[in-house]
């Protein structure tokens, strides 16, 4: 998140509307880029007076309506055929999709609807909606009473909260750091931790055979005096 808003402070003028354009369009296609993280940036650019705070709803509205309405258009014309492309099997992978079909057979169009607040299964309903055939009215109203909700809450929540959102940021970094460190940490002490129960039971080895050795010994020495 801080590198993505980093890398658009870098420009200016129109530039960034471009930029969260694209990355949302590439979001509503299955691109792993965080739909979320993406419109958090956008608030805090407006915040920064970067951008127009209005206009980046605006821009942000219609990268996620197009991506969201070209995914449910690809799946209509292509179907499942598509999946099997190695771009698109990545991102829309075959157990997600039947899950995906059984809660639009089960609970209808409203799914669609659910799927906006649900990172990850976005890209496979809609696409499932599309190989389903579901008129793209009735797609494109559920997308777009859920996209009225969720783009400008986000964005508007951000941009008027803008100061509290710098503090979460810098106490993510901080956290990240935290993290990196503990992680570190962990597996240094698993590492000796191995090593020395390694060493142990190859003490333990050595000691059983040199023991078994030793009986063997006193058995040969035996059977000669006999």
């Amino acid at each position: 998140m801080q590198e993505m808003l980093s890398f658009m402070t870098g420009f200016g003028g129109l530039t960034p509307y471009f930029l969260l354009f694209g990355i949302l369009l590439a979001c509503g296609l299955g691109v792993p880029v965080p739909e979320d993280i993406t419109l958090f940036v956008a608030g805090m650019l407006a915040y920064k007076e970067y951008i127009n705070v209005w206009m980046a709803i605006i821009v942000c509205m219609a990268g996620v309506l197009i991506g969201d309405s070209t995914i449910f258009f690809l799946g209509r014309k292509y179907g499942t055929a598509l999946t099997k492309k190695a771009f698109f099997h990545k991102f829309l992978p075959p157990e997600r999709l039947q899950i995906v079909k059984h809660n639009l057979h089960e609970k209808g169009s409203k799914v669609i609807f659910a799927a906006r607040f649900m990172p990850g299964f976005r890209a496979p309903t809609f696409f499932s909606a599309g190989t389903l055939h579901l008129p793209f009215r009735v797609f494109f109203f559920y997308d777009g009473m859920a996209s009225l909700i969720s783009v400008p809450a986000i964005v508007w929540v951000v941009y008027h909260f803008g100061a509290l959102a710098d503090k979460v940021i810098e106490i993510i970094r901080h956290v990240e750091h935290g993290i990196i460190l503990v992680v570190v940490a962990i597996i240094v002490f698993a590492v000796v931790k191995w090593r020395r129960n390694r060493g142990k039971q190859n003490q333990t080895q050595t000691g059983s055979l040199v023991a078994v050795r030793a009986k063997k010994r006193v058995k040969k020495k035996r059977n000669r005096h006999r």
